[in-house]
């Protein structure tokens, strides 16, 4: 690890390394026996310590949602702009002044770094995608469980390689696939998989666009970030430095970020709407006609011999296409369609076409009232303790995004693409193996094991 670490390390050219002594590092947090929070005292087989990798908007919405979670502890962070990393030290701090606990929280700018410590149960990662398969595999090695952001890698082979890492170093892992924690969506998955609108026979998933090339002018790199350390594995010449990847904040005067990093819309990124949100509704949908672990055997572009929209066809006959699942409505949500009715469901809303099985629930959800939710990480903690799989294990979130790649991969190559879910190959298809979303070379030092 430490070897890893100095590799890392000699990929910075624009700068050394940026002490955090300010911030609080000053070696390991070796915790009490009994620790004090919310004024009750927490024994040593209930808590549970973590480390955040990523403090972003993102990061920050995690953290809330694991402070809501009884004795949970948050030892450490790590991320490459030391102005997040300073907001993060804060909010943690204040969060334990709140509880009666210990203010301490140190501080990393390369995450293998806090990785060695003994002391840290968990890591949460919420970097961005291309950053998923090391932040997570280094995790699972160095004896962590993993809650990790959605959607699980940016390319097949990546999500392979943590299913792996997770499942060979027996970690508990839970995806971020919080839909899978809410009423709505546990309501439509249980009547789907009871029969209650009878045999399945298409599904309208509405997650929007794919990726577009990356087009963003480049611009200097402020002195707080470390964007040579951003990039990471990305090997793309054409990625450089634009504020909308990274989001800048300010401290003084407070100023948070007020979108989503732009990353996620770039080809050589990210992978757009079809990953962002379909690691959402896609996810879903598979969950509830039991197609977990699996997924299509064929994607057909939108567009390719006058095909309307992205189309998915399962081996059972199912057929999913990316389109809006309602008539008067372009969010984003799912419409399953049986051979004896169809039910809606989105975020705040479900609704069936038999009304005994349940009444219309319809509710207007906050900006990033999703983003935070505890009980999604409450089962992560649960897990943990219990060693019990996840309600989103590792398993699910390769699946789902080996679904997400594989449909990019269509819609990039302008044709259908044959997938065996059973062998997790092409069916003759070396143009598509190639493909840069099955597997990419990472750029020197960083190595795929």
């Amino acid at each position: 690890m430490k070897k890893k670490m100095e590799n890392a390390k000699k990929t910075i050219s624009r700068r050394e390394f940026i002490g955090f002594s300010a911030l609080g590092l000053a070696g390991l947090t070796i915790l009490p026996s009994w620790t004090m929070q919310n004024g009750i005292r927490i024994a040593p087989s209930d808590r549970v310590v973590m480390g955040f990798i990523g403090l972003g908007r993102q990061g920050c919405g995690d953290f809330y949602s694991f402070s809501k979670c009884p004795g949970v502890q948050v030892a450490a962070c790590s991320d490459v702009d030391t102005i997040k990393v300073a907001r993060f030290v804060d909010m943690v701090k204040n969060w334990q002044a709140s509880a009666g606990m210990r203010q301490r929280c140190d501080a990393y700018e390369f995450f293998e770094a806090m990785l060695e410590r003994k002391d840290i149960d968990a890591i949460e990662i919420a970097l961005p995608d291309h950053w998923h398969a090391l932040a997570a595999i280094y995790s699972c090695q160095s004896g962590k469980d993993v809650y990790c952001q959605k959607p699980l890698a940016y390319t097949i082979t990546e999500g392979l390689a943590i299913q792996r890492a997770a499942l060979d170093n027996g970690r508990v892992f839970q995806v971020g696939s919080q839909q899978r924690s809410d009423k709505e969506f546990q309501q439509a998955i249980a009547l789907v998989r009871a029969g209650k609108i009878g045999h399945i026979e298409k599904i309208h998933a509405k997650v929007g666009n794919p990726p577009k090339p990356f087009d963003l002018p480049e611009m200097p790199v402020p002195p707080n970030l470390n964007f040579n350390q951003w990039l990471g594995p990305l090997s793309d010449p054409k990625v450089h430095y634009h504020p909308r990847l990274c989001l800048p904040i300010s401290l003084d005067p407070k100023e948070n970020e007020t979108e989503w990093a732009a990353w996620r819309w770039y080809c050589e990124t990210g992978n757009g709407f079809t990953a962002d949100w379909g690691a959402h509704m896609f996810d879903i949908a598979q969950a509830a006609i039991g197609m977990d672990g699996s997924g299509p055997v064929e994607y057909i572009p939108k567009g390719y011999d006058g095909a309307e929209y992205l189309t998915m066809k399962y081996a059972n006959g199912i057929v999913m296409t990316e389109q809006p699942y309602r008539e008067d409505s372009q969010s984003q949500g799912l419409r399953f369609i049986g051979d004896k009715g169809w039910l809606k469901v989105a975020r705040g809303y479900i609704e069936c076409s038999k009304p005994e099985l349940l009444p219309k629930e319809e509710k207007k959800v906050g900006e990033g009232e999703y983003e935070v939710s505890p009980p999604h990480m409450q089962n992560f903690v649960d897990c943990i303790r219990s060693r019990k799989k996840t309600i989103a294990p590792v398993e699910v979130g390769c699946s789902t995004n080996t679904l997400c790649c594989l449909a990019n991969i269509a819609t990039e190559l302008k044709r259908p693409v044959k997938w065996d879910p059973a062998t997790l190959t092409f069916v003759d298809d070396s143009e598509a193996e190639n493909h840069r979303l099955y597997g990419y070379k990472y750029r020197n030092p960083y190595s795929l094991r």
